[in-house]
């Protein structure tokens, strides 16, 4: 195989076991199967505090099938300052995106004691470059609770990486002619977005926010798909999008079936 070509159409031309590889478009990479070691590691390298939250209990008498008894848990990761938090959630009860389920939520808040300002949600699938760098943007800010810009800044960042604007969705930019990819800022689903915003507790009032998806062929399930509630700042949403839309490769030892046919990989030697 040339050493940058197209990889193959069928998940069965795939070496077994698959070598490394560096990959492009990174938003078709997938997360390899390591979205929750990847971030947990480089936050932990980064001296974020790690919980692990269990619910749940198992009597030793009663029978295994008995789904109270089922112990979940979740682990919490804590930023030094302790203003933002990233959860990995995916153990828990499921919480759904475009039929995938929340891999990472990550909040913020004004002050330690406080509620959470704004939510982000991170289905499986995600390449976890770009949460990683996502969460080191949440961190250098002295406040991530609050945002200071406007949303032309998401726009710019994925402009200068070769997005362009999808000429049918104000708002909303695309990373190929095949609308692969997409991030907009839309009206956010009514349920299960948790944000700080006290008017988004008023039923009659539609909250707005940026979406992200990835659907490498047009009426699959989405390789991944993101939700940044409303009060998200847009210059963190915009820090997501600058490496989600990276020319940068991403190393990977498993690729995901959807996107075969459609990434350019290079043996990592």
């Amino acid at each position: 195989m040339p050493l940058s070509s197209p990889l193959p159409a069928e998940p069965s031309d795939f070496p077994s076991p698959l070598p490394a590889w560096w990959v492009s478009p990174r938003h078709l990479a997938g997360d390899g199967g390591v979205l929750a070691d990847h971030v947990a590691s480089h936050l932990t390298d980064a001296g974020w505090t790690t919980l692990t939250l269990v619910r749940g209990r198992r009597d030793r008498d009663e029978p295994e099938d008995r789904p109270r008894h089922l112990v979940r848990s979740t682990v919490l990761h804590i930023a030094p300052d302790a203003l933002s938090w990233a959860q990995w959630v995916l153990a828990d009860e499921p919480i759904l995106l475009g039929d995938l389920p929340v891999a990472w939520t990550v909040s913020a808040r004004v002050t330690p004691a406080g509620l959470p300002q704004w939510t982000a949600y991170f289905s499986t699938g995600v390449p976890p470059e770009a949460v990683v760098d996502f969460l080191f943007a949440v961190e250098a800010r002295p406040d991530p609770a609050h945002g200071y810009t406007g949303p032309d800044v998401v726009l710019d960042a994925l402009v200068e990486h070769g997005w362009f604007r999808d000429i049918d969705t104000p708002g909303a930019m695309v990373s190929d002619p095949q609308l692969a990819a997409s991030v907009a800022l839309t009206i956010l689903p009514e349920d299960g977005i948790q944000d700080g915003d006290p008017f988004g507790l008023d039923p009659t009032r539609e909250s707005t926010g940026w979406l992200a998806w990835c659907e490498p062929r047009m009426g699959d399930v989405p390789l991944w798909t993101i939700t940044f509630s409303a009060s998200t700042p847009h210059d963190l949403v915009a820090a997501f999008a600058r490496s989600l839309a990276s020319p940068a490769p991403v190393l990977r030892h498993t690729l995901p079936h959807a996107s075969a046919g459609r990434l350019t990989a290079r043996p990592a030697l």
